[in-house]
């Protein structure tokens, strides 16, 4: 295959404009420096590590408990019946209390551990939506890079354009009409070159915002990196496995079990609780006329509750958690379909960008030819200046157009299988070998 023909120009962007610039940086260092940095990857991970300890205390529920206490009193005693008496009292106790039986503390333990697999999901659903954001922001720089070179390859050619047009004017080969038609692509070039070089700057300013440090000299895209998917998966294969594995899914599901497991609880709060007590009494009085015993107690008791009626509470709480349910069974009905779509979409679109590049690479060559034509039938006076300038314009836009397309591919291919479930930090690291320093 022919190679392509590179750009005139290279972007420049100053040390002075971005302080605090990283050099030479690739897309995993920059993914790295985003999970230290990003907050909502943080929010995420403290989310999930306070489920797990929700999923500790409801299980604690089931578990025994032992209580001690300590009391000590003042009593003055001023009666008929017995003489006047002035005395202390102590008292200790310690109590032993486990559950038997407690339907509502089990559905308890089973909500919070699907509240922690949610958590877990959510966190893990962080990560990937972090990949993509840098992924994003990072090719987003690299785009803009391609059109500040293709906008400034275009304002130099137009340039060269206008001082011959200037030049022939001034030996009388052409009309002042040309030089005004060369004049004003030139200045349309210029106001395209400055519109890409403030997008430039917002795309180092979007990356930065998430990495927390500014990239300067980022590795681009090789141009041997492959535009081509596997011909034996199906959009269908791909919907599918969104189905199966897509995060966003999982986490409608384990929030349909937890409120499911809520509802549960809810019912068992008309079911009798039993429980097994013991304790442990000491009484120690001091100045005590009447009795100098200190008594002693110890109890064991099995305490049986069976509620009647909580004012219509416990009736309110199932409604309540069956609207819950519902409402999360919808949701994950929801979850599914968009999955599903989202999956068959990025599917079309990758397709779609991969006939977009095949197509923009004979284009380029067609721009290519088509604009020596143009200039070389303007030199022998068949083709007129505004011929040549949208020959090079429109050559400059393919080759433009060109490097997008790839990066859309790049970005198209990421956000599949993260619809898809799949997408891990492996993918960052295997798309990293495929980009290079210039």
């Amino acid at each position: 295959m022919k190679q392509l023909p590179k750009l005139l120009i290279s972007s420049l962007v100053t040390l002075t404009a971005f302080p605090g610039l990283t050099m030479g940086a690739d897309l995993l260092s920059l993914y790295k420096k985003a999970e230290n940095y990003d907050a909502g990857i943080f929010a995420a991970r403290s989310a999930y590590l306070a489920e797990k300890e929700g999923e500790n205390i409801a299980f604690g529920q089931l578990l025994p408990s032992l209580n001690a206490s300590a009391s000590i009193n003042h009593i003055d005693a001023d009666n008929d019946a017995q003489p006047d008496d002035s005395y202390k009292t102590r008292t200790y106790s310690v109590t032993l209390s486990q559950p038997l039986l407690n339907f509502s503390s089990w559905h308890n333990v089973s909500a919070a551990e699907q509240n922690t697999l949610r958590a877990e999901s959510i966190y893990l659903a962080a990560q990937q939506n972090l990949i993509l954001d840098v992924s994003s922001a990072y090719f987003g720089v690299l785009r803009a890079e391609e059109n500040l070179r293709s906008a400034k390859s275009q304002e130099a050619a137009v340039k060269r354009q206008y001082e011959q047009a200037k030049e022939q004017f001034d030996v009388g080969l052409i009309a002042i009409t040309d030089v005004h038609e060369a004049k004003a692509s030139y200045d349309a070039s210029q106001t395209l070159r400055i519109r890409s070089e403030g997008d430039l700057t917002v795309s180092h300013e979007n990356l930065s915002r998430i990495t927390g440090e500014y990239s300067n000299e980022l590795e681009t895209l090789k141009s041997d990196f492959p535009i081509s998917m596997d011909k034996n998966t199906s959009a269908e294969q791909w919907a599918e496995s969104a189905f199966q594995n897509n995060l966003n899914i999982k986490i409608a599901e384990f929030a349909l079990k937890s409120v499911e497991e809520n509802l549960k609880s809810s019912r068992s709060g008309h079911y009798p609780t039993l429980n097994l007590d013991a304790g442990y009494n000491s009484n120690d009085f001091s100045n005590y006329k009447t009795s100098n015993n200190d008594p002693e107690s110890t109890n064991i008791a099995l305490t049986l509750n069976v509620p009647l009626y909580s004012g219509g509470a416990t009736q309110s709480g199932v409604r309540k958690a069956r609207h819950l349910v519902e409402q999360a069974r919808q949701q994950l009905t929801s979850a599914q379909r968009q999955a599903k779509i989202e999956a068959r979409t990025e599917y079309i679109n990758l397709k779609t960008n991969i006939q977009t590049v095949e197509s923009l690479q004979q284009n380029i060559v067609s721009r290519q030819s088509a604009l020596e034509a143009t200039r070389e039938g303007y030199n022998v006076g068949t083709r007129n200046i505004v011929e040549v300038l949208d020959a090079e314009r429109s050559y400059f836009t393919a080759l433009r157009d060109y490097a997008n397309a790839r990066f859309d591919f790049v970005e198209s291919n990421l956000r599949i299988k993260r619809s898809a479930g799949t997408l891990s930090v492996l993918d960052v690291e295997a798309l990293n070998e495929w980009l290079a320093s210039e």
